[in-house]
């Protein structure tokens, strides 16, 4: 119990943009493969699209996390081409909230509606990460990135996969949900 206040304090310590590293330091594969696991919202998004995903099921298990790093990477290129969008951060930060929320929520959408839903997070998401990429080489940097976000997703439709085999696997699944909507509505608040 002692580690899991421990991690709460620390979690609500941090920053809600801690993937925006120093544009200096973009640029290579391994600068964008490890962007994205810096920034607890950036995690907690991401392995949230992965358990909702796994709780749809079907085409949803690649749908959605294909939508995802898709759209991002179009949102990527918006950014990098000096095209801005309106309230970037805020809109990261509410994804949070709003993929926590679907997954604490078992949300049951059709396939279509869900992957419209990640896809407009993830051009938020991708253009965050063009937005902070100074004059680093967008390709390999990008293509890093990307690569992060596919493992993050992989990574929460694995958790919800395992977790489905467990007794109170959906229990379990639904307060990682809660968990990540409380981030979320705490990083909105707080933003």
């Amino acid at each position: 119990m002692k580690r899991i206040v421990a991690a709460a304090t620390l979690s609500l310590g941090a920053t809600p943009a801690l993937a925006h590293l120093d544009p200096a330091q973009h640029g290579s594969f391994a600068a964008g493969l490890s962007h994205p696991v810096f920034g607890l919202d950036h995690i907690l998004a991401m392995v949230a699209v992965g358990l909702w995903a796994a709780l749809l099921g079907g085409r949803a298990i690649w749908a959605l996390p294909a939508s995802f790093v898709g759209v991002m990477v179009a949102g990527f290129a918006l950014a990098v081409l000096g095209v801005s969008l309106p309230m970037v951060e805020p809109v990261v930060l509410l994804s949070v909230l709003a993929l926590g929320l679907a997954v604490a929520l078992s949300l049951r959408l059709p396939v279509g509606a869900a992957a419209g839903i990640v896809g407009v997070f993830a051009l938020f998401h991708g253009h965050a990460h063009g937005g902070e990429l100074g004059t680093a080489a967008a390709l390999t940097f990008g293509a890093g990135f990307a690569v992060s976000t596919a493992l993050l997703h992989g990574a929460g439709v694995a958790i919800a996969v395992a977790a489905g085999r467990a007794l109170t696997g959906s229990k379990l699944v639904q307060g990682l949900g809660w968990a990540t909507a409380a981030f979320g509505a705490w990083a909105v608040i707080a933003g």
